[in-house]
């Protein structure tokens, strides 16, 4: 999702709470939290890093790959599937960078008004999804409080959110 830059020069909608930086204490917690993580193995291993960078990748190929065989399938035009586009971002404790080895990775799929969620999203999306070797564990929960797909790619769990902008073609 993109931020709006305002003329004051932070950005988003609202102004932050502070614009100063950490103090030298929080510095030294900072620190002294990451080196107990590191010294407990708490931390992920670069390997794992690595691997789960793929799998966002691999993700974004095919969460891209959709969105243009749903605008396909909606009955628009080349010109129009060509310029479709679907994003996937991140949150929770991956996006801050505070997840352990083994956890899953929140993702949020921000999508065009056109790709419906029980359709497209539930339906279509989640073929492709099963019908791909490196995913496994795949259960859409189509009737949660907050609808989620579940799944692993090569083992990392995601958790995939739907979102329905009201665009007709997402940046």
């Amino acid at each position: 999702m993109s931020k709006v830059k305002n003329n004051s020069g932070y950005h988003g909608v609202t102004e932050p709470i502070s614009l100063s930086g950490p103090t030298e204490k929080y510095l030294m917690q900072t620190a002294e939290v990451e080196k107990y993580l590191s010294d407990a193995r708490l931390d992920e291993r670069q390997d794992e890093a690595i691997l789960r960078e793929e799998v966002l990748g691999k993700l974004d190929q095919t969460v891209k790959a959709w969105i243009k065989k749903a605008t396909r399938i909606s009955g628009y035009g080349e010109q129009f599937v060509h310029e479709a586009n679907a994003k996937i971002f991140t949150f929770g404790s991956y996006r801050l960078g505070v997840h352990g080895p083994g956890a899953d990775i929140d993702t949020l799929c921000v999508v065009p008004r056109h790709a419906t969620r029980n359709e497209y999203f539930f339906r279509w999306l989640h073929d492709i999804l099963a019908e791909m070797p490196e995913v496994s564990e795949l259960h859409p929960v189509p009737d949660a409080h907050v609808p989620v797909l579940g799944f692993k790619i090569n083992g990392v769990s995601i958790d995939l959110l739907y979102a329905n902008l009201a665009h007709a073609v997402i940046p």
